[in-house]
């Protein structure tokens, strides 16, 4: 894996993957299967509708953290930005974390009986953490999300961008990381709690493979909070400030 590459519209889209195949999720999230040959990230993004430069900004954000531009990010809709974070929340709800339950209670199938009682403990507290990062995707899509698509729709309709800005209590609630930090907090504890304390078990393998999805889950959500923490909040307080002076 080259991570200084820098991928771009007129590489082959299985190259990308071929450097990275941490990358697969992501591109999924585009609604981009397997299957697509030699053709390249703009051939593929054009017969999907998708917009290749945005495409790209995502991918080259996942794959090199330095790359990350929020500035430029920030110039597309917040349409684009929304429905991308949509995506990445029903990944994390309907593959990710049943992914991860799954192999909980594997973990616990395969328990010796004097070990049952500690993994128990273990699953308990991934119960925990799958509940809070539930609330949370929930969260931003019933209150979050909707206030966005309304705020862009607005912008260009005085009136209407005031009633919304006024009505909009998000500015204490939502308009801060304090959620991502503590789940951030949370899967920490998890991650510590199976390395530190766990004792022997039969299936040392599937303790790994628990941990490594774990990692690669916090790498996950550390990208996906960059992108609402530095590109589309900031995005929406623009607008905002952009109606004040008027």
């Amino acid at each position: 894996m080259n991570k200084h590459i820098h991928f771009t519209a007129n590489m082959k889209m299985a190259d990308i993957i071929l450097n990275n195949y941490l990358l697969l999720p992501i591109i999924g999230r585009f609604g981009i299967d397997l299957g697509f040959g030699n053709k390249t990230v703009n051939e593929v993004c054009t017969e999907k509708n998708i917009n290749p430069f945005f495409f790209l900004d995502i991918i080259n954000s996942y794959h090199n953290p330095e790359y990350f531009t929020a500035e430029e990010l920030q110039e597309y809709p917040l349409i684009l930005i929304i429905e991308y974070l949509t995506n990445t929340h029903n990944y994390y709800r309907n593959i990710k974390i049943p992914e991860l339950e799954k192999m909980v209670n594997e973990i616990i199938e395969n328990s010796k009986p004097d070990n049952k009682k500690n993994n128990l403990l273990i699953a308990n507290f991934f119960e925990e953490y799958k509940t809070e990062l539930i609330k949370h995707l929930e969260n931003e899509e019933k209150t979050l999300f909707p206030f966005t698509i309304e705020l862009e729709r607005a912008q260009h309709n005085q009136q209407k961008l005031e009633r919304l800005i006024e009505k909009n209590a998000l500015s204490k609630s939502v308009h801060n990381n304090d959620d991502h930090d503590q789940l951030e907090a949370k899967l920490f504890d998890l991650k510590n709690l199976i390395i530190k304390f766990l004792p022997p078990v039969k299936r040392k393998d599937l303790i790994e493979k628990l941990l490594i999805e774990l990692f690669r889950l916090e790498e996950d959500l550390n990208d996906h909070s960059r992108i609402e923490d530095r590109v589309l909040l900031p995005k929406i307080n623009k607008i905002e400030l952009q109606f004040q002076k008027k």
